[in-house]
């Protein structure tokens, strides 16, 4: 890896490293149920997961509904939320755990993910 590049990483870390972050959050299921995701995975809204416009694939963040203090621990494996205002994508049954369908949200991420695509 060229010095460039480990200066970028480095980079990154740090400002990463703010680790909150709140927003409005929303779920997505049925509709794309065992179809591809961004990260080369299947797709199951039965399974702890969500969508990020950025974090790396892989990524494990604890989400915790603000209004209910309930929390999820899910795996980014998608890229999202495509609507303007929203940070996180959940899979249904993530949403369920901490009972939400649009809500307002707080997102700690508990270890960055490698990136990689996988086709699993």
């Amino acid at each position: 890896m060229s010095y460039l590049i480990k200066s970028l990483v480095i980079t990154l870390s740090i400002l990463l490293s703010a680790t909150a972050f709140a927003g409005n959050t929303s779920y997505y299921g049925s509709k794309f149920h065992g179809k591809r995701t961004a990260s080369g995975s299947i797709f199951n809204m039965n399974s702890l997961t969500a969508a990020h416009r950025t974090l790396p694939f892989g990524t494990k963040v604890q989400v915790t509904n603000k209004k209910t203090k309930q929390s999820v621990i899910v795996k980014i494996t998608d890229r999202g939320p495509f609507i303007r205002g929203r940070i996180l994508d959940l899979s249904k049954a993530a949403a369920g755990q901490i009972n939400c369908q649009l809500c307002t949200t707080t997102m700690e991420i508990l270890s960055y993910g490698d990136g990689r695509y996988r086709r699993e």
